[in-house]
């Protein structure tokens, strides 16, 4: 294989012409009657025994050249990519045959590239993240939410229903006066509060009592995803069967004890709680941090970008999508069914955060080569070990999975991040 030439006929496509020499060419015209001649019947030899000169007499030389040019088309193409210098892009690929003969062919291939980016002020970005401090209000929530898991739940009878009750109730919808689909339930059970339903249901059913019968009156949001409902105005008829309150476990060693087994006093479940909320919320700080330089790369960065390379990318998160639908036996098909979507109806859910993932993997290829950024072969030995203990696997088995120079680009691309993390002002 050759390369003749390299031109770039428009925005991210390139043309490049190719000659493939005669001895691969007969090489790949050999591997393909070796396949075929099974399959072909001449008189005077018996089926799949026929010399190829014989074949090629009674049917012309030309017989074998297609499929044999649909054999050495991958690897032709890919060494052009290569000694030009190119990256492209799975897209469609628009071949022409030049000439061919016994003595080989010449081919136009028409490519999708990788576009040509550029990024400035990548360094120092100011970050204004969310706090971590650790506060005796955030405490406090934890606490509430663990008596609330831990609470019990008791019938009311002598009062009103009041915010933050359990209430059972029967509702039945009419707009104009008509019942309308979809709102009506019986035996409802719905925390006032809750704002689980529409604005201004659930505040009506405050101060009423067990049994009562009452209407209310609200109006739709305008964005509601029933449209002939949305931003009007309705009536719900109410029967409230039951008022249930919870009971929340009085805050002592004792409750302590009960849903921690690291703590056996409130000072020490206080502490204990203290070292997670730290945990955690640093690591939705590093987190809010990296989002939010993402986000600014992505402003950042500047280029044509091809619109395979988006394609592509949700073809890629459809697919991780499907690899965890079949660890729960299911798959795409049958999910989307579920839940009443089209397949190209969930690709455009897709889009944006494909287009983000994109980009800013471009910005960081970029700001990698500005840097002049290389990973070493530990680096990269490193990340092997850490995805085979991520997914459990042997190290040996992630290196036939992933190829070494993939993986490189991979480190790279992390090392660029960390370049702009450590760059960035951080307010």
């Amino acid at each position: 294989m050759s390369l003749i030439s390299s031109n770039q006929t428009e925005t991210n496509r390139c043309q490049l012409e190719v000659s493939v020499d005669g001895a691969a060419f007969q090489k790949a015209i050999n591997g393909v009657y070796r396949k075929q001649v099974k399959n072909i019947n001449i008189p005077g030899f018996r089926k799949g025994k026929a010399p190829r000169a014989v074949i090629e007499k009674m049917y012309g030389k030309e017989v074998f050249y297609e499929d044999a040019m649909q054999d050495v088309y991958p690897q032709a193409l890919q060494d052009a990519v290569d000694e030009a210098g190119i990256r492209f892009v799975n897209d469609k690929i628009d071949l022409e045959v030049v000439e061919v003969s016994e003595d080989g062919f010449t081919f136009k291939a028409t490519v999708t590239t990788y576009p040509e980016v550029t990024i400035d002020g990548y360094k120092g970005v100011e970050v204004e993240a969310i706090s971590a401090e650790v506060t005796e209000e955030k405490i406090n929530e934890e606490i509430d939410k663990a008596r609330q898991r831990a609470s019990s739940v008791a019938t009311v009878e002598d009062r009103p229903a009041q915010d933050g009750d359990i209430t059972v109730i029967d509702f039945d919808g009419y707009k104009d006066g008509e019942q309308f689909e979809g709102g009506k339930a019986e035996n409802y059970s719905l925390t006032l509060g809750s704002g689980n339903f529409i604005p201004g249901f659930e505040e009506q059913i405050v101060g009423h009592n067990t049994d009562e019968e009452f209407s209310i009156n609200v109006t739709f949001p305008e964005d509601y995803q029933v449209d002939e409902l949305a931003g009007q105005p309705v009536e719900f008829k109410i029967k409230l069967h039951e008022i249930k309150t919870r009971i929340l476990p009085e805050l002592d060693d004792e409750f302590v004890k009960d849903v921690s087994e690291d703590a056996s006093t409130v000072e020490e479940y206080k502490e204990q709680i203290s070292k997670e909320l730290a945990e955690n919320l640093t690591k939705e700080r590093e987190n809010d941090i990296e989002d939010k330089l993402v986000n600014a790369l992505i402003e950042k960065v500047e280029g044509d970008i091809p619109e395979a390379m988006y394609n592509n990318k949700i073809d890629d998160m459809l697919k991780e999508f499907n690899m965890r639908l079949r660890s729960q036996g299911l798959d795409l098909q049958t999910y989307l069914r579920y839940v009443g979507l089209t397949e190209e109806a969930m690709r455009e859910q897709y889009r944006d955060e494909a287009e983000k993932r994109v980009k800013v993997r471009l910005a960081l290829e970029k700001i990698a080569e500005l840097e002049n950024l290389e990973a070493s072969d530990e680096k990269v030995e490193e990340e092997y070990k850490t995805i085979a203990e991520s997914y459990n696997m042997e190290a040996d088995k992630v290196k036939s999975l992933i190829p070494a120079s993939e993986l490189k680009k991979d480190v790279v691309v992390g090392m660029a991040m960390d370049l702009v993390k450590e760059s960035a002002v951080i307010k």
